[in-house]
């Protein structure tokens, strides 16, 4: 389980439960899983206990609540840059990062370390979006990471391209933690929404 990870959301919660999330916003709203709103939002939280609670009186299998971090692989040659997101995103605790410096080494890491989102490069020599997503979708146990592209040089026909071709979002260069911050959560969220 994610260190100190005491509140949870509702995509955190389905993906813990093997359920879509707006099976744990029904559970929530008919008072079987107690927790809180935000207020002024939508957005619920589930205080980990009541989820233990809720688990163990629907019998629902415990090993879900291992879930680590989510795990990003970036693929960047620029090093200064790739740290700083690699040491920003891993301060709070939610993601285990990685850093890839070419597509080489990009392929090999995906093997070994099984990403959940690669955030990659676009202006990098060699890269394909293409074929970079024929190869994942080629491997059945790959086929679920999502790809988010980044370019100094990025255009809406770019952009267009990438969606076009199944990544999930884009980020020009530069852009702020929480920016990138905000297009992950929202990648999870989508990712969360494939599970039944």
């Amino acid at each position: 389980m994610t260190k100190n990870k005491d509140v949870l959301t509702t995509g955190q919660v389905a993906k813990i439960c093997n359920v879509a999330p707006r099976t744990v916003s029904k559970w929530f709203d008919n008072g079987q899983l107690r927790g809180y709103r935000i207020p002024g939002s939508k957005d619920r939280r589930i205080p980990l206990q009541q989820l233990i609670r809720f688990m163990k009186a629907h019998k629902i299998p415990m090993d879900g609540l291992e879930i680590r971090h989510t795990r990003i692989l970036i693929v960047d040659t620029e090093t200064e840059l790739s740290n700083l997101i690699q040491k920003a995103l891993t301060e709070n605790g939610d993601y285990e990062v990685q850093v890839a410096r070419s597509v080489f080494e990009a392929g090999m890491l995906t093997e070994q370390f099984h990403p959940n989102i690669i955030l990659v490069d676009m202006d990098l020599p060699g890269i394909d979006a293409a074929l970079l997503r024929q190869c994942l979708c080629s491997h059945a146990e790959l086929q679920e990471i999502r790809l988010i592209g980044m370019s100094a040089s990025m255009t809406k026909t770019d952009r267009q391209t990438l969606l076009q071709h199944n990544y999930h979002d884009t980020l020009s260069k530069p852009f702020t933690i929480g920016q990138l911050t905000q297009v992950i959560e929202t990648t999870i969220g989508s990712q969360s929404q494939t599970i039944h």
